[in-house]
């Protein structure tokens, strides 16, 4: 009883009901109405009959005949089919005091004896306490069958009749359009119920109502996302287990190795276990930090920040190392540069990230530039470099964790492919967007580019 078709339906059955009832009653309220006025009829002559009876019992006092007889006949007859009381199935008959008829409205009649079963309805017509003749109110012999149902009485059986039947179709059609309207909510909850036993392939097909559209499209969307994020997570625990699988193998086979004497247990080698597990704090923390990032809970400091400040700062950090490659560091600030609401310290970081980056794949005699300017409602940080570049099929997935686009690279040249993950992470955190472009030409390099919204106020995130 609780289902919505149910409901739907019933909702629909009772307007259909009521409608109908409407129609029926009236058929039956008219049929009801001309069949009390055949039994009123059956009972007996109406009051007109007795009193053209005493008409023409006074007519025949005077004359002492029937001249005239038929003028009074004629008019309660034409009378009686105005009111159409009867439904002009009877007619008035006159007869002698031996109940031969006189006068009939069909002349074929008259001089022929009344008809045993139409005796019972004629009236004595009386002079001076003696019956002169006899009026009758009988059945008209035009009529083939004076007992067929009236137009009346049809009409309203037929209502009776045609409403009945359009209530039973109203409650089917209520009920199948009911039906019709649940099923894609059916079908969203057997979806639903798929999605929870992990089935995360499962969709529902856009068909119905713009709302059910609606409904059935945003579900899509949800299964589409959770079916991501589930491949993301699947990728990521890959991904970890890959990453964390080769200092842990580095570090327990050093530990067995000196164990059985193989390796002294001295300074050099207790050196390079501590820097393994330096690169798996750096891994975790790196992971936990993405991790944040990605799920909208990384704690931003947003202060107002003079951003030319900061990427002079940045840059000069940079210049030692970059002189040391023999790579020239180039800085481009716009004079009308703003101060804007961020994190300060993972603006640097996201900063430092795409130099280091730059310094990582720009070769001697090469030059790193970090520009900004203004971009309409943004502020556009660049960092670009005369490097190797990036090949055309390695730049959608450049921002991916542990991606590299070379495959040959270490970790001490290259870490674990999550700088540029994180770099992202950061951006958007910021509300901001970051791209790459590289025509993947050694000596073109890349250009990472930043846009941050200027935000008016600083805000806490």
């Amino acid at each position: 009883m609780n289902k919505l078709w149910v409901r739907l339906s019933l909702g629909f059955s009772g307007m259909v009901f009521l409608a109908v009832f409407g129609v029926a009653m009236a058929g039956f309220l008219v049929a009801a109405a001309e069949q009390q006025g055949r039994q009123e009829n059956d009972l007996g002559p109406p009051p007109e009959v007795t009193d053209l009876a005493d008409d023409l019992s006074r007519l025949y006092q005077e004359q002492q005949d029937w001249s005239g007889s038929d003028i009074l006949l004629l008019r309660a007859q034409a009378e009686s089919n105005l009111r159409s009381r009867h439904n002009r199935n009877f007619i008035y008959i006159l007869t002698d005091d031996q109940k031969n008829i006189l006068y009939a409205y069909d002349t074929e009649q008259m001089g022929q004896p009344v008809q045993a079963e139409d005796e019972e309805k004629l009236i004595p017509i009386q002079t001076d306490e003696q019956i002169v003749g006899y009026l009758g109110f009988v059945p008209d012999s035009r009529f083939e069958d004076n007992d067929r149902p009236s137009f009346l009485y049809e009409l309203g059986k037929t209502l009776f009749t045609t409403a009945a039947l359009a209530a039973i179709g109203g409650i089917l059609f209520g009920i199948l359009m009911s039906r019709t309207l649940t099923a894609p909510l059916n079908n969203l909850v057997n979806a639903a119920r798929s999605i929870g036993a992990r089935d995360l392939s499962q969709r529902v097909e856009e068909k119905g109502s713009d709302e059910m559209i609606a409904v059935a499209r945003a579900f899509n969307d949800m299964a589409s996302d959770l079916e991501e994020g589930e491949q993301l997570r699947r990728n990521l625990l890959a991904d970890v287990a890959h990453e964390l699988r080769t200092p842990l193998t580095v570090v327990q086979g050093n530990l067995r190795a000196i164990l059985d004497e193989v390796y002294p247990l001295d300074q050099s080698e207790m050196a390079r276990l501590y820097e393994q597990t330096r690169l798996l704090s750096r891994l975790v923390n790196d992971l936990h930090e993405l991790a944040q990032a990605e799920a909208k809970q990384l704690p931003l400091n947003r202060e107002t920040t003079d951003i030319a400040h900061l990427v002079s700062t940045v840059s000069d950090t940079f210049r030692p190392s970059a002189e040391a490659k023999g790579i020239t560091l180039y800085r481009e600030i716009a004079p009308d540069t703003p101060s804007i609401a961020v994190d300060a310290a993972r603006l640097t970081q996201i900063l430092q990230n795409l130099l280091a980056n730059a310094l990582r794949h720009t070769s001697e005699g090469g030059s790193i530039t970090l520009q900004t300017k203004l971009d309409g409602d943004s502020l556009n940080l660049t960092v670009a470099d005369t490097g190797e570049g990036i090949s055309p099929e390695h730049l959608p997935h450049v921002f991916d964790r542990f991606y590299r686009a070379d495959q040959a690279r270490t970790r001490d040249r290259g870490g674990a492919g999550l700088g540029l993950a994180i770099v992202r992470a950061l951006v958007e955190a910021h509300s901001g967007s970051i791209s790459v472009d590289s025509s993947g030409v050694p000596g073109q390099g890349s250009r990472f580019t930043i846009l941050l919204p200027l935000l008016s106020a600083p805000t806490k995130a």
